[in-house]
């Protein structure tokens, strides 16, 4: 009798080990949605009096919403659901973006729409080097852990990217931790990016392309035409300049 009661514990206890494995198993293909939030009074920085009137006339925050698309190495990154509080807000660059990224052939093909502009760029992925940390926290669900980086020379980012799903990607053109980037913050540049739900489903690969429309344009470039239009716009075309590189 005892030796039957064992046996019965021990197939439980494997019947269970097992269904733990399944339940870890890796993503390799989904949707994610993220959102994106940018500090609005950040973009009036002085002590005037008519600074602090528009800001009391302006939400602190822009919210819009992006789906990261991905199946194995390829991610597509579009514009996604509306918010219709927008609509009565001024458009800032990076908000029409699309971003398709093959990780096997280190290739990013971006769509980019700069005040009535559209540029497609063609170039590498985005290489950044980053320090990861120990620091860990939920984001939709996925436990993920901490990683620093700096780029464009002096622009400190914050990510965390989980493990659990194996593509190496993230919004905009972050890329290259051992995961999928699911939070995302540029303390100095007042503007982050985190995952709010995470769908693991069935992907047509057909559907993760690059888009197609613009002017081909290289990356220097399209970096040149704009600073040349943000050049008589102060610290507001500065800030502008970063936003339409990511």
């Amino acid at each position: 009798m005892k030796l039957a009661c064992f046996l019965i514990t021990l197939v439980l206890l494997f019947i269970n080990i097992i269904s733990h494995a399944q339940n870890a198993a890796f993503i390799t293909e989904g949707r994610i949605e993220f959102e994106k939030k940018f500090n609005l009074h950040s973009l009036y920085t002085g002590n005037d009096s008519w600074m602090e009137e528009i800001k009391k006339t302006i939400p602190q925050f822009k919210t819009t919403y992006f789906d990261l698309t991905f199946s194995g190495n390829k991610t597509l990154y579009q514009p996604g659901r509306d918010v219709p509080e927008n609509a009565r807000l001024w458009s800032l660059p990076a908000e029409e973006n699309i971003h398709f990224c093959d990780f096997d052939s280190s290739m990013d093909i971006a769509r980019k729409v700069v005040y009535e502009q559209t540029f497609l760029i063609k170039d590498s992925t985005r290489a950044i080097k980053w320090k990861i940390t120990d620091e860990t926290r939920n984001i939709a669900g996925f436990e993920c852990r901490r990683a620093n980086a700096v780029i464009m020379d002096s622009i400190y980012v914050v990510a965390f990217y989980t493990d659990a799903i194996i593509t190496p990607g993230g919004p905009e053109s972050f890329n290259g931790l051992p995961g999928m980037i699911l939070g995302l913050a540029l303390p100095h540049n007042h503007v982050t990016w985190f995952a709010t739900k995470v769908y693991a489903e069935k992907i047509n690969a057909a559907t993760i392309k690059p888009p197609v429309k613009g002017k081909k344009t290289a990356t220097a470039a399209y970096q040149s035409a704009i600073m040349e239009a943000m050049k008589n716009w102060g610290d507001y075309g500065k800030k502008s300049v970063f936003a339409a590189m990511l």
